[in-house]
């Protein structure tokens, strides 16, 4: 088909003021074969009353459960989902009105599981600003680079159905990080590729979960234990090796960022180079940790 359906997931808990621009943001594209599947994780807000008017377009959907956290609110989403493939929006975010017209294309080889793109910003007040992208981007089998880091911004990525069917959905023993578990897992069979525009516009407002520092880290080991422990073997054990001691600096320098300390973060950054002596990035943050200038 020329014009594949393309299912959306937006899983949302408490997201009424902003929901109705994302999913209009998503109505709006010039790719007009989608439907949008909202997942309300129990929303106790005014949600409801706010899309109920958006629903008179047949294309939308709107489902609401019990709170049950939002990996089980995307699973459930996955689950209605009738689209050839599948894309993601969070209920505080947009999407620019060609995303799925520059993407889609991009799925002309069997092997392309994942297409994802660069991003864009605003902030509660929907004032646009400009923010350097955190990692290099990659394309191809990227496993290793995936092990390093998460460079998949979330919300770009467009994939095909067949990745849920073959390598399963979100893990819901993780609160955080399940994009990142996922995409682990596909990376062993699929490629991925990147679409250089900025296709999806990422909301930054206090209080929003990924500024629970602590908690992504929590949730990052364990992650990556759980990878090592299943798939260990298909991965070169100098790849691994890596990523554990990228994981212990990184997280040295973000709690000595975040929280200001000193002796936690230096006993990471130490295991880290323990375990990677050569690491220019580890013997650059233990400089700048010992400077105050993290």
């Amino acid at each position: 088909m020329k014009h594949p359906l393309v299912s959306v997931v937006i899983a949302s808990y408490n997201m009424g003021q902003y929901l109705p621009q994302a999913i209009q943001s998503i109505l709006d594209q010039t790719y007009k074969n989608l439907e949008v599947i909202v997942i309300d994780d129990g929303s106790t807000d005014n949600t409801e009353q706010n899309i109920r008017p958006m629903l008179c377009d047949s294309r939308l959907f709107y489902v609401k459960q019990p709170n049950l956290g939002q990996p089980k609110a995307k699973n459930n989403g996955l689950a209605q989902c009738k689209g050839e493939f599948i894309a993601f929006c969070d209920g505080d975010d947009l999407w620019e009105e060609n995303k799925l017209e520059l993407q889609i294309p991009l799925f002309n080889r069997p092997e392309v599981g994942v297409v994802y793109s660069e991003v864009s910003y605003i902030d509660e007040n929907n004032k646009t600003y400009d923010k350097q992208p955190p990692y290099v981007r990659y394309e191809g089998k990227v496993t290793e680079q995936l092990l390093e880091k998460n460079f998949v911004p979330f919300g770009t990525a467009v994939i095909r159905k067949e990745c849920i069917e073959k390598d399963g959905v979100f893990n819901d023993e993780y609160r955080m990080g399940i994009d990142w578990d996922l995409w682990l897992r596909y990376s062993l069979n699929w490629e991925f590729l990147f679409c250089p525009s900025k296709t999806y516009i990422y909301r930054e407002w206090s209080g929003q979960m990924s500024n629970n520092m602590k908690g992504r880290y929590d949730y990052a080991f364990k992650i990556l234990r759980e990878f090592e422990a299943k798939h260990g073997s298909k991965i070169p054990e100098k790849a691994i090796k890596h990523s554990w001691a990228d994981m212990f600096i990184s997280r040295g320098v973000a709690m000595a960022r975040a929280e200001r300390t000193f002796i936690n973060p230096l006993k990471d950054i130490v295991k880290g180079i323990s375990m990677e002596p050569s690491s220019i990035y580890g013997w650059k943050a233990l400089v700048k940790l010992f400077l105050r200038r993290i």
